[in-house]
């Protein structure tokens, strides 16, 4: 399984961006797709995952009611839809496929290169 992300750019606070993350098969090893970010000089943390099979998402506080993680099994496609954009969302945004959809980056095994979000104004 490969991922592939795209569609961040920059956007003025309150705007909005989708992120998609094409994934090249959707198999039991990587019925999950959790999405992860990294501002400069910050750790890599969690923003949101979800189990494709059974369409179960999970957010971290600081995204929930703002951000919508939904799958496309038909292209095999995750979308991370970000609205109310603040600057401290912006860093870069990676996907990664794994077991369970899961909070911990330890439970994923395959990584995107990541794509850039900036939010500024």
């Amino acid at each position: 399984v490969q991922v592939v992300e795209s569609g961040g750019g920059l956007v003025e606070p309150g705007g909005s961006l989708r992120l998609s993350c094409a994934t090249s098969g959707f198999t039991s090893e990587a019925d999950a797709i959790g999405w992860f970010r990294q501002a400069p000089g910050k750790e890599r943390e969690w923003v949101s995952c979800i189990a494709r099979s059974v369409d179960s998402t999970l957010y971290a506080d600081s995204v929930k009611g703002r951000f919508t993680i939904s799958t496309d099994n038909t292209n095999n496609t995750v979308y991370l839809q970000m609205n109310n954009l603040k600057p401290e969302d912006t860093g870069v945004y990676y996907c990664a496929a794994g077991w369970i959809c899961s909070d911990y980056d330890g439970r994923y095994d395959v990584w995107g290169q990541g794509t850039q979000v900036t939010v500024s104004s």
